[in-house]
C-alpha cells in the first residue's frame, strides 16, 4: 500500500512549518497565515538540500585564507554613501524597506540615473509600467543611454537579461512581486520570496552585480516576508519619514561592509530626493528664546546632530502624557523623578514632548535637555537660545556622562552656541562656557 503524502503548511510571516492547518501560527501568533506547500515545492527544496550537502568542502587554516580587498564606487549621493559605509560594493545584495510613499523607488531611480552616466543599470519593476517609470525619471534628472527598464515579475526572465549584458547595478522593485516558475505558490509567499532572494544572491556574487531589492513593510514596521530575507542579504536599510513632510531618514540596521549605526538625511524636492546639505539646521532653530524649548546634541553613528527638544506643561483635571519622537516610558520615568526629587506636582499637569524635525530618539544623552524643557515650560521661563544641555539622567537623580562629548561640543561650537551644561567638564571646551551639573538639583540652581 502506497504511503500517504503528508501535507506541510508554512506560515507566510515567520516560515514556521506544521503538518496541520491552523488559523493562528503557533510560532509568531499571526492569523490566517498558514499556506500549504505543494509536493512539487517540497521536491525542489529537497533537491536543493541534497545538492548543497553533496559537495565536499575542506576546512582551511585561517592564516592561509587570502583577504579580498573591498572595492567601492560612489552612488553619487553623499548621504547614501554614508549609510552604505563609503559606497556601493560590487556583488553586494542590498535590501531597502519603508512605508508606502516614503520614497524608496524615488531614491533608487534617482541613484540609477546618476550611476547610468558611467555604468550599465537595469531597473526591474513589477509594480509600475515602463512608461510610468520613464515619466518619473524625466522629473528626477537627465536620462542617459545606459539605463535599461524591464517590466517583468518573472525571475527567469530577469536572470536572462542580467546575463545578456554587462550590468553593474540592478534594482528590483519589489521582491514581493517577483515570481519563480520553479515554485508553484503565489508571488509574495514565503517560498517565493525565499527562492527569489536566494537566486538574486547567487547572481550578485557570480556576476559581481550590485543588486538593490525594495521590500514592503508590515503594519508593525518590519519587512514583509520571512525573517530569513534579512539574514540572506548583505545590507538592510530602512527608509523613514512622514510622506506629508520633506525630510526623510535612511538608517542602516545591518551592513557587512560598514557600520550599522549611520543615518542619511534627505529632502524631498521638485527634483526628487536630494542629500541634505546642512542636516542639523533641519532639527533646531536659533530664533528668540521661548519657554519649553531646549537644545541638545544627538550622535547618530559618527555624525553629531543638533536637536531641539520641545515640551508643553499645562494644568489639567485629567493629566495626559504624550511623546513624539521620544520614548513614552522614559518620559514617565523622568517626570516621576522630578516629582520625587524636586517636588514638582506633575500629577496635576498634562505633559507633551516633541522632537523637532521628526527624528526618533533612542539615545539617553537628551535626558538633560528634556528635563530643562519641561521645567522651562512649567515655570514659563525661556532658556538662553545660545545654551545646550548634554547628559543622561538616572533613576536616582544624578546626571551621567555620555560618549564622544568632544565631537558634540565641536558641533555646538560650529553653530555659534556659547554655553553648555554637562555632568563633568571635558578636557577641551572648544571656546564654550561649560557649566557642571552632577544632579538634577544643580540644574535647577543653574536655571
Amino acid at each position: 500500500m502506497a504511503k500517504k503524502q503528508v501535507n506541510i503548511f508554512e506560515c507566510q510571516h515567520c516560515g514556521a512549518q506544521s503538518t496541520k492547518w491552523a488559523g493562528k501560527c503557533s510560532n509568531c501568533g499571526s492569523w490566517d497565515s498558514m499556506v500549504e506547500i505543494k509536493p512539487k515545492d517540497l521536491e525542489i527544496l529537497r533537491t536543493m538540500k541534497e545538492q548543497s550537502t553533496s559537495q565536499k568542502v575542506e576546512a582551511l587554516n585561517i592564516k592561509d585564507v587570502e583577504i579580498d580587498v573591498v572595492t567601492r564606487f560612489s552612488s553619487k549621493e553623499s548621504e547614501f554613501d554614508i549609510v552604505l559605509g563609503g559606497g556601493i560594493v560590487p556583488g553586494g545584495l542590498y535590501l531597502i524597506g519603508g512605508s508606502p510613499g516614503v520614497g524608496k523607488s524615488t531614491l533608487l531611480l534617482k541613484t540609477s540615473l546618476n550611476l547610468s552616466k558611467e555604468k550599465n543599470i537595469l531597473y526591474v519593476s513589477g509594480e509600475e509600467s515602463a512608461s510610468q517609470i520613464r515619466l518619473r525619471a524625466g522629473r528626477l534628472g537627465k536620462i542617459e543611454d545606459n539605463l535599461f527598464l524591464l517590466n517583468s515579475i518573472d525571475l527567469e526572465s530577469i536572470e536572462e537579461n542580467l546575463r545578456s549584458r554587462n550590468y553593474q547595478v540592478c534594482v528590483i522593485d519589489s521582491i514581493q512581486t517577483m515570481f519563480s516558475s520553479s515554485i508553484s505558490s503565489a508571488p509574495g509567499s514565503v517560498s517565493q520570496v525565499r527562492e527569489c532572494t536566494f537566486l538574486l544572491l547567487r547572481l550578485a556574487k557570480e556576476l559581481q552585480i550590485s543588486i538593490f531589492i525594495i521590500g514592503h513593510i508590515t503594519k508593525e514596521g518590519s519587512i514583509a516576508g520571512p525573517r530569513i530575507l534579512e539574514h540572506m542579504v548583505d545590507c538592510v536599510l530602512y527608509f523613514e519619514g512622514d510622506p506629508s513632510r520633506d525630510m526623510r531618514i535612511l538608517r542602516s540596521f545591518k551592513n557587512r561592509f560598514g557600520a550599522t549605526n549611520e543615518v542619511g538625511i534627505f529632502e524631498m524636492g521638485s527634483s526628487g530626493l536630494i542629500s541634505a546639505k546642512n542636516a542639523s539646521k533641519m532639527f533646531f532653530s536659533q530664533k528668540d528664546s521661548m519657554s519649553g524649548s531646549a537644545i541638545s546634541v544627538l550622535l547618530e553613528g559618527s555624525r553629531p546632530i543638533v536637536l531641539e527638544v520641545q515640551a508643553l506643561v499645562s494644568e489639567s483635571s485629567f493629566p495626559r502624557r504624550s511623546a513624539t519622537g521620544f520614548e513614552l516610558n522614559r518620559l514617565n520615568m523622568l517626570l516621576a523623578l522630578l516629582e520625587r526629587k524636586l517636588d514638582f506636582p506633575f500629577a496635576r499637569y498634562d505633559v507633551f514632548v516633541n522632537i523637532v524635525g521628526g527624528m526618533k530618539i533612542t539615545e539617553t544623552a537628551l535626558d538633560l535637555a528634556l528635563i530643562a524643557a519641561i521645567i522651562s515650560s512649567y515655570r514659563n521661563r525661556p532658556l538662553n537660545n545660545k545654551s545646550a544641555f548634554i547628559g543622561e539622567v538616572s533613576l536616582v537623580g544624578d546626571i551621567r556622562e555620555v560618549g564622544n562629548i568632544d565631537l558634540r561640543l565641536k558641533e555646538l561650537q560650529s553653530y555659534g552656541f556659547l554655553n553648555v551644561v554637562v555632568p563633568k567638564k571635558p578636557k577641551s571646551t572648544h571656546n564654550l562656557k561649560i557649566f557642571e551639573a552632577s544632579d538634577v538639583t544643580k540644574l535647577l540652581q543653574w536655571m
